[in-house]
């Protein structure tokens, strides 16, 4: 049996790993390779992915096993937090339980799960290792999860966000709304200096034009109340 080194390129780490089968009086090369991010980032209370993907020689059969193991900063012992064999089997114990989902499909070479409401006590290494008989000799490529509170920078932009959503077309409606209003109001200056008198079907338009004035006045506040309230919710 041989094994290689790993190799990989930022921020993912390759481990290729060759197994070599005597059968016959005749040497099998076996080949199967990890890959695993080194490092991923999240955030408190948002679902986190851990990618895990593999290649492997033979075909995938229902001896294909998937084993996710945890370590703490401060230890040096790893808990099972996964099992795959034909179906997924989360751990039922632990820090983890329930909160441990299967990702992956293994006929695309996908062995990822994720994890969900995390907290900063789920910092740590993650391992993925994968067994594909005949392909079971491989190195376990490590994860580290590092899980941090979500900055007032964030939050800040999120709502800048929001608030450009909300206020560009309050903002052009008003702006819309103050040009009907401003000519409305030069026609009837000067109608009124040339002493002209409305026909009835003049009074039905501006009926209908101060209708659609009202119309769009309450559509502005409408638009100031949904940003007042999406301002709050997000504080």
């Amino acid at each position: 049996m041989q094994q290689s080194g790993a190799a990989g390129g930022r921020g993912c780490a390759l481990f290729p790993v060759l197994g070599v089968l005597f059968f016959q009086g005749v040497y099998i090369v076996l080949s199967l390779e990890i890959h695993a991010d080194a490092h991923v980032r999240g955030y408190v209370g948002e679902k986190i992915k851990l990618k895990c993907t593999f290649k492997s020689t033979s075909a995938v059969t229902d001896r294909l096993t998937i084993d996710w193991t945890y370590r703490p900063p401060s230890s040096s012992r790893a808990e099972s937090i996964f099992h795959y064999q034909s179906f997924q089997y989360p751990t039922t114990a632990g820090t983890f339980r329930d909160r441990i989902s299967w990702v992956g499909n293994v006929y695309k070479g996908d062995a990822s799960i994720s994890i969900s409401n995390p907290t900063i006590k789920d910092n740590g290494t993650f391992s993925c290792a994968v067994k594909n008989p005949p392909d079971v000799h491989h190195n376990i490529p490590m994860t580290e999860l590092t899980v941090t509170e979500r900055g007032f920078g964030t939050m800040l932009s999120s709502v800048a966000l929001l608030s450009i959503l909300v206020f560009v077309p309050s903002a052009v409606v008003v702006a819309l709304l103050l040009v009907r209003m401003g000519r409305k109001a030069a026609g009837l200056k000067k109608r009124s200096r040339s002493g002209y008198k409305k026909s009835s079907i003049e009074v039905s338009d501006d009926t209908d034009q101060e209708e659609e004035d009202a119309c769009m006045a309450r559509l502005c506040v409408r638009c100031a109340e949904c940003l007042d309230s999406d301002y709050e919710e997000t504080y």
